[in-house]
Order: C-alpha cells, then structure tokens, then sequence
C-alpha cells in the first residue's frame, strides 16, 4: 500500500517519527515535505497529497499542520479526495468505515503515541460497502460536478 505523507514547518519531526513507524509496519511511504522548520504555506503541501490521490499514485494521505483544519480544508478541494480531519482513533475508524475518506489530516498537538494509533486505525479500517454510505458520499461527489 501507498501512503503519501505531508506537513507544513509545525510537523517535520513528527512526521520523519511517523514515516518510520509506517515503514516498520511494511507500508510504502512517500514524503511530500516539507523538510524544513522555515515557515511554508499548508496548502502547497495539502494539494501535492490530495492530487496524488486523486489520480490514484497513491492509496491514502496524511496530513498535519499545527491543527490539522488548514490542511483537511485545502485538501478536500482536490476533486476526488474525501479528507477528514480527526482526532482520535475512534475518529479515525469512522471516517473509513462510513465516508470511505482517503485522507486524515489531523494536529501536530497530539501525543505521539496516539498519532500512531490514529493513523494505523486509519489505515487498517475498511470502507463499509453499505447503500447508505454509498447514497451519501456519492451526493457529495455529485455536489462537486
């Protein structure tokens, strides 16, 4: 599985934490920066992750800034990602089970440890495939067309 990977100047040493605790569970990651502490502008970084999946280079996308809301609101400009900013794993698990997101963004604030918990609920948990579900983020699809 793909994951692409991003933050502004408050994540990067969260996010090289992140990268190598995904590596270790055998996912495949791809750093989309920033790499540096010098303040960047969130939606650069935003949009990289969000084109990538929508063109389907990649399975799924994290995000974080120093709240998570600049990046999730950014990303889900990007015609085909559905991206959820969340805050604990229960969040996490929701967001792919009921809208099927390919996204989380989420904040730098949290503890670590629960940051991996997050993002391994995330990527563990499967989309149900239920008529309900299905009728409600395909009406949100349609909104953007």
């Amino acid at each position: 599985m793909k994951v692409g990977i991003a933050c502004d100047h408050h994540g990067v040493e969260i996010k090289q934490n992140l990268i190598n605790f995904l590596k270790s569970k055998g996912y495949n990651v791809i750093n989309y920066g920033t790499d540096t502490t010098d303040m960047v502008d969130y939606p650069d970084y935003a949009f990289k992750v969000g084109e990538e999946v929508a063109k389907g280079n990649i399975d799924f996308g994290i995000l974080m800034c120093n709240t998570g809301i600049g990046m999730s609101i950014a990303c889900n400009k990007v015609h085909g990602v559905r991206c959820a900013k969340v805050s604990n794993v229960y969040e996490a698990e929701m967001t792919r089970r009921d809208n099927n997101a390919n996204v989380i963004a989420f904040s730098t604030r949290l503890d670590f440890e629960e940051i991996k918990e997050i993002v391994y609920k995330f990527l563990t948990s499967e989309y149900l495939d239920i008529d309900r579900y299905k009728r409600r983020i395909d009406k949100i699809d349609k909104y953007n067309d």
